[in-house]
């Protein structure tokens, strides 16, 4: 109970994050619009929040839990303190140069990630400034990952897991109040950006405290536990963050578009990551600490077993949000955004980019169970093996579809970049499985037969469900009314949904970890 408690925890908090994340796109779609001046906020926003996944949250998380589980686990609560303060001295340094280094090479940056805002000057200068004002962001965001994943590792999951919260709050009060005040109004989004750092990284500092685990930081690369970390991150680096690098390259080849793809792509990526976010980011957080630490009792039946029930739960839940948003991604379009400065063209344009990522919801959710049955063991190359042949797959797959949809004169281009993520991120899927298998370190067992079964009844029985009701909406109603009609079309696939599983046999006992 323990596991699903903890992911119950975190799961809400970040239903509650993509709950406000949605209100704050709406709210910012609805003042800025899906033009030029939102592209550059999501350009120059993007490259911070990569580099965040990348070493914050991504590299460094995997390769620090595990090391710091194994502290915990076998050794005093004292070389515990030690290496934390060893940890937390070395990456201020680190980041903080990091952080310097961007502000003074911005143009370069923005040049790299945006090589299309290089045609238009105003564009690309204005790039420039809010890259500068938001870079501060990763710093922040780093030292908040360091605490989340000690907090983590402790079983205390409430701070980190609401702390995103914050980034929506802050972002749309930016939006709102900021706005009017500012010569330019979207830099208001970037003035956001930085306090919503600082406030995510205060709000850690009183459970570290009362677990006695706020350690003044101390710079000592040599000390044997930053040595391991650093062996662990350096490849980790790569392979726990294809898809953000993956997303990166997309925005690269969206940036020579038509204006407004870039704005499209993220509207569409940020509904692909309700269901990722609710359920994958949560169990993926959840079990590294609880896998790492039966490894380190070298309990392999208990190790397979966890892997085993969040990919049960994983495939319940990233089955019908692929389907769900594949069939109802212009109701979901339209009714989320399409006010203000966000236009009817906009919506059929994020539609579109939608029904192509939607395909990659599970793969995306896949990965975050498969990956950290690596990172336990300590083994990052394998991941970063198999980094290489997605970000491979992507880079062909992109080249391919963007050649074909020109060639067909095809007026949405964009659509490639989702197509092309998508299968992305099934490659890195069936590839980390693939591993997970040669290596008898987990396969899906006999009993799969029987759970892929009932979970393809239920999807067939939800997917009829949704074409039965798409008949019935109408999106020239009011706003609220096509709150209504969605939230009634979600209800009746969620239902059908239930009824489908309970008709196949499906129980809920069947989800508990230790069966």
């Amino acid at each position: 109970m323990a596991l699903w408690r903890s992911t119950f925890i975190v799961s809400a908090m970040t239903m509650l994050s993509r709950v406000l994340g949605l209100v704050r796109d709406m709210v910012l779609l609805n003042v800025f619009g899906a033009g030029k001046e939102f592209d550059v906020f999501v350009v120059a926003f993007r490259i911070p929040n990569f580099f965040r996944r990348l070493f914050a949250e991504g590299a460094f998380s995997q390769a620090f839990i595990p090391i710091l589980t194994e502290y915990k686990t076998g050794r005093l609560h004292a070389e515990v303190q030690i290496l934390i303060s060893r940890v937390f001295g070395c990456l201020l340094v680190v980041m903080s140069s990091i952080t310097l280094l961007a502000m003074i090479i911005a143009p370069a940056v923005v040049y790299i990630y945006a090589p299309g805002f290089h045609n238009d000057p105003d564009k690309f200068a204005q790039a420039v400034e809010m890259f500068r004002l938001t870079i501060p962001y990763l710093m922040f965001m780093s030292l908040t990952a360091f605490a989340s994943s000690i907090l983590n590792s402790y079983g205390a999951f409430f701070s980190p897991a609401f702390s995103p919260v914050l980034l929506n709050l802050v972002m749309i009060a930016g939006a709102w109040w900021l706005t009017p005040y500012l010569q330019t109004p979207i830099m208001s989004l970037g003035w956001a950006v930085l306090a919503a750092g600082f406030i995510q990284l205060m709000i850690q500092i009183p459970e570290l405290w009362r677990k006695k685990l706020l350690i003044p930081p101390r710079i000592d690369f040599k000390h044997e536990g930053v040595e391991r970390i650093l062996k662990l991150m350096l490849p980790a680096l790569f392979g726990v963050s294809v898809t953000q690098i993956n997303l990166l390259l997309n925005t690269i080849w969206a940036s020579f578009m038509q204006s407004g793809s870039v704005s499209w792509l993220y509207s569409a990526e940020r509904m692909t990551e309700l269901p990722l976010g609710l359920i994958g980011v949560a169990i993926g957080t959840v079990i590294l600490p609880s896998l790492s630490a039966r490894h380190a009792e070298q309990d392999l039946e208990r190790f397979r077993g966890m892997i085993d029930w969040a990919a049960r739960v994983i495939i319940m839940v990233g089955v019908p949000a692929s389907v769900a948003l594949f069939m109802l991604s212009t109701p979901i379009i339209q009714t989320l955004f399409q006010r203000g400065e966000f236009t009817a063209e906009d919506t059929h344009m994020t539609s579109l980019a939608l029904q192509c990522m939607s395909g990659g919801v599970l793969a995306f959710m896949l990965i975050k169970v498969f990956a950290p049955g690596f990172y336990a063991q300590q083994d990052t190359k394998t991941p970063v093996r198999v980094g290489l042949m997605a970000v491979a797959a992507n880079a062909i797959l992109n080249v391919i579809l963007i050649s074909f949809f020109k060639s067909i004169h095809w007026h949405a281009e964009h659509m490639a970049l989702g197509i092309a993520s998508s299968g992305s991120a099934f490659v890195n899927a069936g590839m980390l499985y693939y591993y997970l298998h040669k290596r008898n370190i987990y396969r899906f067992g006999a009993h799969w037969k029987k759970i892929f079964a009932q979970y393809g009844f239920a999807n067939l029985c939800m997917a009829g469900a949704l074409a039965y009701g798409l008949h019935l909406y109408d999106g020239h109603l009011s706003t609220w009314m096509k709150i209504v009609e969605l939230t009634a079309l979600c209800v009746v696939g969620a239902a059908a949904y239930t009824i489908g599983l309970l008709l196949s046999g499906f129980r809920p006992r069947h989800l508990r970890p230790e069966h």
